[in-house]
């Protein structure tokens, strides 16, 4: 049994890996009229990452009983004044979404929700992931401000993502 406590705070992270969902869909939109495909690419992928984060939270609170609320989302900010400040974005967002689980992650050891403690640890490894993958990618862009050609060779590298449940 999940309690209503940790019930509605799973449901308020459902909502916010849609947003990010729709926030990498925006991004992948922004860096596709720059004719960056392969930052498009990535940010589209990515996108449909936070897509199935949303439905594993969903799936979980099924199996557990409870009611997911799928809750309005805020439309997503769809414009940077560079493709650096997006991908920057991009990292902040992860660090927001990480300090989420987080609190998950202290919300069910104080409701003493062992099951819930240990599905949420495979978010807690994940964000791990999302974060170092994002700060490598802003760390190389910006050792490549002052040279132009960079942002293409690394659009060509990001082009290779794949998307893989």
């Amino acid at each position: 049994m999940i309690t209503e406590t940790m019930q509605n705070a799973i449901n308020q992270q459902i909502a916010r890996e849609l947003y990010s969902s729709n926030l990498y869909l925006a991004m992948a939109a922004y860096y596709s009229n720059l004719n960056l495909n392969g930052f498009a690419n990535w940010m589209r992928v990515q996108a449909q990452e936070e897509m199935v984060h949303a439905l594993k939270f969903f799936d979980y609170m099924i199996s557990r009983g409870a009611k997911p609320v799928i809750t309005q989302i805020n439309a997503p900010k769809t414009e940077w004044n560079s493709p650096f400040e997006a991908f920057q974005d991009s990292y902040e967002h992860e660090k927001l979404i990480t300090a989420h689980i987080h609190e998950l992650v202290n919300l069910s050891i104080k409701e003493n929700d062992h099951a819930s403690h240990i599905f949420l640890q495979w978010f807690v490894t994940e964000q791990v992931e999302e974060e170092s993958t994002v700060f490598d990618i802003v760390t190389r862009m910006k050792m490549m401000e002052n040279f132009p050609g960079g942002l293409y060779l690394i659009d060509n590298e990001l082009k290779q993502r794949k998307f893989g449940a």
